[in-house]
């Protein structure tokens, strides 16, 4: 249930890229268009602000001049404020006790004297005045300041000013809807070219699921291929391409172990059905059926030792095989195992020696089943007379290296890459041991890679062989 759910809530690749398109847009466009009103807005309230200035400085320099009843005042008021112009503005002067004494024709009706802001003394472009919104709806600013008659102030004015700011108001009403229509309009524009950025950018990747599509267990020969694809995608149409060749070297290497496994399970079962059939064709005496008996157990023993091989070789490949590490000497488990194997030595005239010393970590009986299976290749594949030594050596770096050498037939070099591989056998004139399963060295290599270590192979036809198995320094 929670799988199918978070499948439902899963969002494609296209849409979230269409999304953070369309979002990230948005954002760009809000935050520019909040500039721009910002700033807009500023630059029109700061005009305002520098007009009313102006007029309250000029009507002061008028009456500070030509004083409070001259023509240039009535001239200023009554004939300036009525002309046509952008900014349209009122203009009242008051006496010290609040008569009206010169001001725009009707501007009483529109911007009586008792809504104006108390009146200041300094006049700056940054007193942008009080808005006030008369009932017609037109918006106005309003300014008020003190003019003084003669410089000791004994005789003072009132200038009144108010500017018709509707244009401006609705300039930017305006422009609130116009950059609304653009916000919209521009994620509207950036979600339709997200969606095809994304599409186009994401094709890459359906062109790749095409190519893996093709590839089935019959056909791992198949490859994406690293030509042709965005350099963000090349990198993984090389993992890709490596994952196959492991899955491709993996199912070989199944397919070949299958394949061995029946060729070495045939014969010993061959052996026990050809003896059976043999014993049941005609009455035996004991004796026939005693050696019948023994035969086949002698093959179940074969089939056994190879299942016991397979189990481990399973359980070292899954990482489960018991590993009791503890502190060893080297040299002392080289020489248990040789006398082991001293009798089999003795029997074929073969001299087994040991050399050097050095102390290891390692599972013992692992360890000594390593020791004992190189050994016993070099046993078999050893002539009359021939020699095998056994020897530790401690590197400058702390690994220990034990050492299997014998001046046996030796290996061909093609050979020696897969010897390592299980059911791999030597075809050659090589002497092979009966009942052997090919097995014994894939144990030593994974053997090897429990311990973390590495399993290495010298051999010359003719000349002998020499195994390596380096084993992690003692910490």
């Amino acid at each position: 249930m929670s799988s199918k759910s978070a499948e439902r809530r899963a969002w494609s690749i296209t849409a979230t890229l269409t999304v953070l398109y369309a979002a990230s847009a948005f954002g760009l466009l809000l935050l520019s268009s909040v500039f721009l009103f910002w700033t807009l807005h500023t630059d029109l309230d700061r005009k305002t602000g520098q007009f009313l200035a102006d007029k309250i400085r000029e009507v002061r320099g008028i009456m500070a001049e030509h004083g409070a009843g001259t023509a240039a005042l009535e001239r200023e008021i009554l004939r300036e404020t009525a002309a046509p112009m952008y900014w349209r503005y009122y203009a009242r002067t008051v006496g010290e006790a609040g008569e009206t004494t010169l001001e725009t024709p009707g501007m009483d009706a529109l911007l009586p004297a008792s809504i104006f802001p108390r009146p200041v003394h300094t006049i700056e472009s940054t007193n942008a005045g009080q808005e006030w919104k008369a009932a017609d709806g037109r918006l106005y600013i309003l300014m008020a300041a003190w003019a003084d008659l003669d410089p000791r102030r004994t005789d003072q004015r009132i200038i009144q000013i108010g500017l018709d700011v509707s244009e401006e108001d609705a300039i930017i009403a305006d422009y609130k809807r116009k950059m609304a229509g653009v916000l919209l309009a521009g994620v509207a524009l950036a979600a339709t070219a997200g969606a095809f950025v994304a599409r186009s950018g994401l094709r890459p990747l359906g062109a790749i699921a095409t190519a893996a599509a093709r590839i089935e267990a019959t056909h791992l020969q198949e490859r994406i291929g690293q030509t042709g694809w965005p350099r963000e995608l090349s990198e993984l149409a090389a993992v890709f391409d490596a994952m196959l060749d492991r899955l491709e070297d993996s199912f070989t290497r199944l397919s070949q172990f299958s394949a061995d496994l029946a060729h070495e399970l045939r014969t010993p079962i061959n052996n026990l059905v050809g003896g059976a059939e043999v014993a049941l064709t005609r009455a035996r005496t004991t004796d026939e059926y005693r050696s019948v008996l023994e035969s086949s157990l002698e093959e179940y023993g074969r089939l056994s030792r190879m299942i016991d091989k397979l189990l481990f070789l399973a359980r070292a490949d899954r990482g489960r095989a018991p590993l009791m590490k503890v502190p060893l000497d080297a040299r002392a488990e080289l020489e248990a195992v040789v006398d082991f194997h001293e009798a089999v030595a003795a029997e074929r005239g073969i001299q087994v020696s040991c050399a050097g010393t050095g102390h290891l970590v390692a599972d013992q009986q692992l360890f000594r089943r390593a020791i004992s299976n190189l050994l016993s290749n070099s046993l078999n594949h050893t002539p009359h007379g021939g020699e095998v030594e056994v020897s530790v050596e401690e590197s400058e770096a702390g690994a220990v290296d034990v050492l299997v050498r014998d001046n046996g037939c030796g290996i061909p070099p093609e050979h020696l890459p897969w010897v390592f591989d299980r059911f791999y056998r030597v075809e050659s004139s090589r002497p092979s041991q009966p009942g052997g399963t090919g097995l014994g060295l894939a144990i030593v290599r994974s053997i090897m890679d429990l311990h973390m270590g590495v399993a290495k192979i010298q051999s010359e036809p003719g000349k002998g062989t020499t195994v390596v198995l380096s084993f992690p320094g003692v910490a």
